[in-house]
């Protein structure tokens, strides 16, 4: 007997440190590698052109609230457009890319204003309160064009709960202005700032406008913890990506089928922000 509870306990002593893995969890797993391939290999072709080159990091968590949104019917099918705000960088930088999915092209690189309640040339503070006049972090959906005090101007549809879901009652919209120039930044040293809207350079707002409207996908980045850890469309599972990216899933074996791995760390001014622990192609 005493052998045997001997035997019972090296047993356990050994298989403790050891998750057995479920068919279901190692298909969730393969899904998750599939769409975190899917998403570099397309980010891979993207033709940024002379523009900025937008943050694997912040793409890779605008794709994934964007392919969620899709999914769930939030967006327009024939128009693959998605405007990227982030506003971790300075106002002084062209910080807002809108980009052709499907052409897989950069179609401007911009800048964009925040919230005079958020900051000053670096934005900070984020709100969903009205009078605030702060910018509100998460996605978007782009709704009809008006005319108001800045011209042609485009509401805002906010899909993120408890983020950005005032939005539209807040009256944040995508609208030209005379201080987001490179003229009023040799002047104060940062961009003028806006109300809490993603307000842009008026020579550039109709045609940014005309572009992304009627049911495109706008985002707006920082890395607020709150934001990052609860926000529904950017921490979803993503069910499905589209199949005609050949490219990702060349890139997903080698030539003896196996996995071809690597992991992603996310820098921030020289240091490491965080680490991606997901499977991702070299």
């Amino acid at each position: 007997m005493r052998s045997v509870i001997v035997c019972a306990l090296a047993y356990l002593i050994i298989a403790y440190p050891y998750k057995t893995v479920s068919a279901d969890e190692s298909g969730s797993l393969n899904n998750e590698i599939r769409v975190e391939t899917y998403i570099s290999g397309l980010y891979k072709q993207i033709d940024f052109g002379k523009s900025n080159r937008l943050s694997y990091e912040v793409f890779d968590k605008a794709y994934h609230g964007y392919i969620n949104l899709r999914n769930a019917g939030k967006l327009k099918t024939d128009k693959e457009i998605i405007t990227i705000c982030d506003f971790n960088l300075p106002s002084t930088e062209n910080r807002m890319w809108i980009i052709d999915l499907k052409q897989k092209k950069v179609l401007f690189n911009t800048y964009v204003a925040h919230g005079q309640g958020s900051g000053d040339d670096y934005a900070h503070a984020f709100s969903n309160k009205f009078n605030s006049h702060q910018s509100s972090l998460g996605f978007y959906v782009t709704s009809e064009t008006y005319e108001g005090e800045h011209g042609t101007s485009l509401r805002l549809q906010g899909m993120d709960e408890g983020f950005n879901d005032a939005a539209f009652d807040r009256g944040i919209v995508v609208h030209g202005a005379e201080y987001v120039c490179e003229k009023f930044i040799n002047t104060r040293d940062r961009l003028g700032r806006s109300w809490g809207c993603p307000a842009v350079p008026s020579k550039l707002s109709l045609p940014i406008i005309n572009t992304i409207k009627d049911g495109t996908c706008l985002f707006i980045y920082y890395p607020e913890s709150k934001y990052l850890k609860d926000a529904y469309w950017l921490n979803k599972k993503v069910a499905y990506v589209p199949e005609e990216n050949a490219y990702a899933d060349a890139l997903l074996t080698n030539e003896t089928g196996k996995p071809k791995t690597r992991v992603i760390q996310y820098m921030t001014n020289g240091k490491t922000d965080s680490v991606k622990t997901i499977q991702l192609p070299q």
